[in-house]
């Protein structure tokens, strides 16, 4: 069987990915996080008034190039106040965020005047409209301020407050039920038996689904039997939108994922062109997606972060979403090239030019969860790649993959 490319592995996924269409409306503390359903447009000009941008005086002069030497000062206007009509060659103390007030044709800073009792005089060459802030000047009535498909954060939240919207339509959560296969696992906190390993998988998965918005349902651990992994997927396609497995998806005679799905639904399996996980399933269980991780845990964190949670994002929903990568000279030597698409754990150095570079954790083990504590990032290597010091090579952040 010929081994799928991981461009392609991802396009057919993304192809596969159904947008929901379900929404509710959630009142803003509620909606961090989450994907707006609908565009969201302006209902009022930001700002909704002509307001001044300093703490100065605002001006009402006839002639900007040559002003009077003193102007009276007639007026006080705070930020919430509203003034009178500005008389020609007068002025109004005013701070910022306050309206300006009829006749007001620019604005000075208090910094290039020189004050007294109820006068001030000019110290800097003088444009019209400077300093004002014009209405709808950030954002205008009508407008679209916010895309269907954005995924919300506090900046996004804020702006919705600051055009006075309370709530927000936004797509229903996906469901996403998460098992974890193989009698050699044992829940942390529990004595290790002879064989034994501690389920890592369960909470590293668990917590990536929780971050991009899903509701987990987690399933916890299914015993290396046929009927046990019958059982439980059939629960979990029962009660959720997308069901993930991790482990029992090769050919072993204990690996029984890919029977019992093709048995309760449909299952593609690919070999990927990836390393590390190179084996990953693919289906239906009745109206529930499927998605079978490998066992491994390096294998099975980078699988969802690079195919898992692209499908995932565009079912709930969202917008297109790309890792931030750079480019960035190689600070290891990488002399085993591989004929599949290597993701190899790094981190950013300082260089003693003060310039960045990317090394290597030392073992790449597919088993090695300490060099993921270790990275902030991985190197994308293509097939057939060997690396010398100082090569360029492309960097992929974690933070933008786990945000």
């Amino acid at each position: 069987m010929s081994l799928l490319s991981f461009d392609a592995a991802r396009q057919a996924l993304l192809d596969a990915a159904l947008p929901t269409t379900s929404q509710e409306t959630l009142s803003l503390q509620a909606c961090d996080g989450r994907v707006l359903a609908q565009t969201l447009h302006a209902p009022l000009d930001v700002p909704g008034f002509d307001n001044s941008a300093m703490d100065g005086y605002a001006l009402n002069l006839l002639d900007l190039t040559a002003p009077p030497a003193r102007l009276p000062v007639v007026q006080r206007i705070a930020a919430g106040e509203t003034g009178s009509p500005l008389a020609a060659n007068s002025a109004a103390r005013i701070f910022t965020g306050a309206p300006v007030p009829p006749g007001c044709n620019l604005v000075v800073a208090q910094e290039d005047t020189e004050a007294g009792e109820g006068w001030v005089s000019l110290r800097s060459a003088l444009k019209p409209g400077q300093h004002i802030r014009r209405r709808g000047e950030d954002i205008a009535i009508g407008s679209s301020v916010l895309d269907a498909g954005q995924r919300l954060g506090p900046q996004h939240l804020a702006l919705a407050a600051s055009l006075g919207i309370a709530a927000l339509p936004v797509y229903r959560r996906l469901r996403v039920g998460l098992l974890c296969t193989g009698d050699e696992l044992t829940a942390p906190g529990q004595p290790l038996p002879a064989g034994g390993i501690y389920n890592s998988n369960q909470f590293a998965i668990g917590a990536l689904i929780q971050r991009l918005g899903g509701e987990l349902i987690d399933f916890g651990q299914v015993a290396d039997t046929r009927a046990a992994t019958e059982a439980a997927l059939q629960r979990a396609a029962e009660a959720c939108d997308v069901v993930i497995s991790c482990g029992g998806v090769s050919v072993g005679e204990e690996d029984h994922v890919k029977a019992a799905v093709s048995a309760l639904g449909r299952l593609d399996l690919w070999k990927i062109a990836i390393k590390p996980g190179k084996p990953l399933a693919f289906g239906k269980l009745g109206a529930a997606d499927f998605i079978g991780l490998p066992g491994n845990p390096v294998s099975a964190f980078l699988t969802f972060l690079l195919l898992a949670r692209p499908f995932l994002l565009k079912r709930q929903g969202a917008a297109p979403e790309q890792a931030t990568s750079i480019t960035l000279p190689a600070a290891f030597h990488w002399p085993r090239a591989d004929k599949r698409r290597e993701f190899l754990r790094a981190r950013l150095l300082t260089q003693d030019d003060g310039g960045l570079a990317v090394a290597l954790y030392p073992n790449q083990g597919s088993a090695v969860m300490s060099g993921l504590a270790w990275a902030d990032g991985l190197v994308d290597l293509p097939p057939d790649t060997v690396v010398q010091p100082g090569q360029p090579v492309r960097y992929l952040s974690l933070a933008s993959l786990l945000a």
